[in-house]
């Protein structure tokens, strides 16, 4: 891609979950190097066989040798969630990233929960920020401490994320489906090589302050995802249930408070991308036939 930094990049990931992976792994193929942290030594040895050095940091307390850690660091990415405290590494680290100047691009996670409920209505980036709950607030928060660092911050607002480690695939082989019928509710989704994608463009053409939405083109009901994932399967589909009959933990049925359209066409305009996955079936066709890169 045009614009893409030299080689000599290093890209450092508070948090190596598959988002930050799916980039890493892209980068790593084109010659940069790639540290982060992890919570076990366990993952710290899988991820060192694959080029990636790692740093233990499991949020509760500062990391042993953040200078050592961040040397040479020119580009980050934070995947770690906050929680009650609030960010992890912001509580941790805030004074010690913000006298960092050898970054030029920094990216956050954070969630289209941020924008609460529309009833199904669309969103943009432009819409305000309303959450519905605790943890949308939470991400607003740790948006607005990243900002506030004076660092080159680009905000990342991913929908429901899925690929090869989850997948509505997986949940129907597992045993785990439901069909739960609310009418009127959707979802939007990502595919986590569209969100390397994203990154990666964002790296290339970077614009500090900017917020960025990441989903497909298909705001859909999710009973109509595992219907569809039967199909590929050629299972019979587990039977609608009732939204208010159906069995789900408290966090899972939380996640049915918001229910909006969120618009992906910032990302297209402003950075050029063009989605690999651009509705729910692409990506779990190619998940079905074992194509995704990731």
């Amino acid at each position: 891609m045009a614009g893409m930094p030299a080689a000599s990049s290093r890209l450092f990931c508070f948090g190596l979950g598959a988002s930050a992976l799916a980039l890493s792994r892209m980068l790593l193929a084109e010659g940069w190097t790639v540290a982060g942290t992890c919570r076990s030594q366990e993952k710290a040895a899988a991820l060192a066989s694959e080029g990636i050095e790692t740093f233990l940091f499991d949020g509760d307390v500062p990391m042993a040798d953040f200078d050592g850690a961040l040397a040479g660091a020119t580009h980050l990415l934070i995947s770690a969630p906050p929680g009650k405290a609030g960010d992890p590494v912001l509580r941790h680290h805030a004074a010690d990233l913000a006298a960092l100047t050898s970054v030029a691009w920094l990216g956050y996670l954070s969630t289209t929960g941020v924008y609460g409920d529309r009833q199904g209505a669309w969103v943009d980036e432009t819409s305000d920020l309303r959450p519905s709950g605790e943890r949308g607030q939470r991400r607003v928060d740790a948006e607005n401490g990243w900002l506030a660092l004076g660092l080159p911050v680009h905000l990342f607002r991913l929908a429901g994320i899925y690929g090869p480690h989850s997948n509505a695939l997986m949940t129907v082989r597992e045993g785990r489906a439901q069909r739960i019928d609310k009418p009127g509710q959707v979802f939007s989704r990502i595919h986590v090589d569209d969100i390397a994608e994203v990154l990666r463009a964002s790296i290339a053409k970077p614009n500090p302050g900017a917020a960025y939405n990441l989903c497909d083109d298909n705001p859909a009901p999710p009973e109509e995802v595992i219907r569809y994932a039967c199909e590929l399967l050629g299972v019979t589909p587990p039977p609608l249930v009732p939204f208010d009959q159906a069995q789900l933990s408290p966090m899972a049925r939380s996640f049915y408070d918001d229910n909006k359209r969120v618009s992906n066409a910032r990302i297209k305009t402003e950075l050029g991308v063009v989605l690999r996955y651009p509705d729910y079936k692409a990506g779990l066709e190619a998940l079905a036939k074992g194509a995704s890169p990731s």
